[in-house]
């Protein structure tokens, strides 16, 4: 199979969607906007079928990510995401992936509003990989 992202072959990942034929390889999902979920039943989504947040944030002026500081995009999109529970925290998705693999299932909450159980299954739902230690 060839992937549609690099347009190399050996593309194993194949979008969930029914009648959808992308593929993709693992290492080049968020390249493509795709996003992988690493929970049962373990779905793949091509950027077109891919979940999206339906959280309604405002944002203030000018938002920042809460982790690294920088400015985020005025709207949720697979790299802006928001913090369903007190939907004041906005991060970048590179920045919560990072969070996560830093602090495992265990310690994973908004750094905001420490909400564990909401903001989790988002995160997992959309995409984040969160090891179990």
């Amino acid at each position: 199979q060839e992937c549609f992202v690099c347009g190399q072959s050996g593309a194993t990942v194949t979008c969930t969607e029914t009648d959808c034929e992308r593929t993709f390889h693992l290492p080049c999902a968020v390249e493509g906007e795709c996003v992988t979920q690493y929970l049962p039943p373990y779905r793949s989504f091509c950027w077109e079928h891919r979940p999206e947040q339906e959280v309604e944030a405002a944002q203030e002026e000018i938002t920042c990510c809460l982790l690294c500081l920088e400015p985020v995009e005025d709207r949720v999109s697979f790299s802006t995401m928001v913090c369903p529970a007190c939907k004041h925290a906005w991060f970048h998705r590179s920045c919560v992936q990072e969070l996560a693999l830093c602090v495992s299932f265990s310690g994973f909450c908004c750094p905001l509003c420490r909400d564990k159980m909401l903001f989790l299954s988002e995160m997992l739902i959309m995409g984040i990989q969160i090891p179990l230690r």
